[in-house]
């Protein structure tokens, strides 16, 4: 029989005890008898780093190629599944050639950069989509696009139409305005953030409408509303109410308002409180809110 040390007496079969601490952590729970803040932290977790892994493939297919085919730029599976064959269609097969020339010509610098076209469906899975909120093009000032409605990344002046969202969101909820305008914390909580037309010339707005974006937008609005159930579509202004029509409402609801432009957002886009009002359907259909504050 071996000898014991001085240490043996002191720290008897330690391994033994350090399984049984960890046995009993709540990170072995099963996922049924977790709480529903428990199970909404660990989904937004998952879809965190689903979006980094997303954002972390574009910019490696990007890297040192000047620029890639269009369509191995959307990597998020769960929208390639249900979406297939859209980018051999006639359509698309025009718009990838078009939007590649534009991108390989260098001629004009066209927004959001290249690994951030597809943002707002890789940072957002099909499965997780919640809450759509409809843009129009992109931001086409230098630095500003980043692939998601209304956000812009942080450091870069919050546009009008982002502070007139802010300020609804404080009147609405009492949410304190934001420092920044990236919105990425609620893409991945669920809500996408769609633009109809997903790049755009520097300085040229609208540089890239009727190319086909707009139908490929409105397959994405289709698509959610053929098979999913209780999703919150926000339209605010006349373009985006135009895209009711790709909607099943007795599947969906729409909350419709002004568009937040400071052109506009005094007629009937601020006290539209489509945020609580979100929120109250979600949970109506059991769902978890959004939580709004950035």
């Amino acid at each position: 029989m071996a000898a014991k040390t001085i240490t043996d007496f002191f720290n008897p079969n330690p391994a033994p005890a350090k399984r049984r601490k960890l046995s009993t952590s709540s990170d072995h729970q099963p996922f049924s008898s977790l709480t529903p803040d428990q199970k909404s932290r660990i989904e937004l977790n998952k879809c965190l780093a689903i979006s980094k892994r997303n954002l972390k493939l574009c910019s490696q297919k990007v890297e040192g190629s000047g620029y890639v085919k269009l369509e191995e730029l959307l990597v998020e599976g769960t929208w390639l599944q249900v979406l297939p064959g859209e980018f051999q269609k006639p359509y698309a097969l025009n718009l990838c050639k078009f939007v590649e020339a534009e991108l390989s010509s260098g001629a004009v610098p066209v927004f959001p950069p290249q690994h951030l076209i597809f943002n707002a469906l890789n940072s957002t899975p099909f499965h997780r989509v919640k809450v759509v909120i409809i843009g129009q093009d992109p931001y086409h000032g230098t630095g500003q696009a980043m692939g998601l409605s209304f956000s812009v990344p942080e450091g870069v002046k919050i546009p009008s139409s982002l502070a007139n969202i802010f300020k609804e969101l404080k009147q609405d909820l009492g949410c304190s305005i934001p420092s920044h305008g990236n919105l990425h914390k609620w893409a991945v909580q669920g809500v996408l953030l769609l633009n109809t037309v997903l790049t755009v010339r520097k300085q040229q707005a609208n540089s890239h409408a009727k190319k086909g974006w707009e139908q490929f937008t409105d397959a994405v609005i289709k698509t959610i509303s053929q098979k999913k159930e209780g999703v919150v579509f926000l339209l605010w202004g006349n373009s985006a109410q135009e895209k009711s029509k790709l909607i099943d409402q007795t599947k969906h609801h729409i909350l419709k308002a002004a568009h937040p432009s400071g052109l506009s957002a005094n007629r009937g886009f601020f006290g539209c409180r489509h945020f609580s009002c979100t929120n109250q359907l979600l949970e109506q259909m059991g769902t978890a809110p959004i939580d709004w504050q950035l």
